[in-house]
């Protein structure tokens, strides 16, 4: 279903995989990777996203280190490095990667709306999008040093969504109740709290993936952004 494209950004170009929808997209949202690399999970939940009518763009945010990481969860020597890209990884550079996707983007939906959406780094990646950018619409799954990064929030202008395993265990509960008191009063914002589930319960064949939470969770995000980029 998707292509690979060039996006040029403030400091080269790098590579993105865009899915497009059957018929004129409702409008654009980028799909921010998680430690893996724009793998075939992330490159399935672009595809997920043009089946629902909009147009997917999936930047490959590891360029600068090494392009074209496609990584799976399946191995130890895998997750050693995913995680040694991670703590390598620059994040107000993925930033402006992903505000440089997001004008792309917008290119391709003729001037529309481009929403944003992102798991674990990546969720930590699509709150600092709504901080930072002009996306007009974020998701963040289960997104990693988010309670570290509360005092960005006052950068947040369009909405912004947060699923929250509330067992995840590389967002422990002090976390998550600093990200509780830090935004759950912001007009902007909308928690939902996941009791029983674990960190990457949306990632199909991952350890903790729970098919009905991420219906859930996906049911709610879809017509989130549906309203959101309308």
């Amino acid at each position: 279903m998707g292509e690979w494209v060039d996006v040029t950004g403030t400091d080269g170009a790098f590579k993105a995989y865009v899915a497009r929808p059957d018929g004129p997209p409702k409008a654009a949202v980028v799909a921010i990777q998680e430690i893996f690399g724009v793998n075939a999970n992330m490159r399935g939940k672009a595809d997920w996203l043009a089946r629902e009518g909009f147009l997917a763009i999936s930047p490959d945010l590891f360029w600068r280190l090494e392009p074209g990481v496609d990584l799976t969860d399946q191995s130890e020597a895998e997750w050693k490095k995913a995680f040694d890209l991670m703590n390598r990884f620059d994040a107000a550079k993925g930033v402006a990667d992903i505000q440089a996707t997001i004008a792309y983007a917008r290119g391709l939906v003729g001037g529309g709306k481009v929403g944003a959406i992102g798991y674990c780094l990546g969720g930590l990646l699509a709150y600092l999008t709504a901080c930072h950018t002009d996306c007009d619409a974020a998701v963040g799954y289960y997104g990693v040093s988010i309670d570290q990064r509360l005092g960005d929030a006052a950068g947040i202008k369009t909405p912004l969504m947060l699923h929250i395993a509330e067992k995840d265990q590389f967002v422990h509960k002090p976390a998550q109740d600093a990200i509780r008191a830090g935004l759950g009063g912001n007009p902007h914002v909308t928690l939902h709290f996941y009791a029983d589930q674990d960190h990457a319960f949306t990632r199909e064949g991952g350890a903790h993936y729970d098919a009905a939470a991420a219906q859930i969770a996906d049911g709610r995000t879809i017509a989130f952004l549906k309203q959101a980029l309308a």
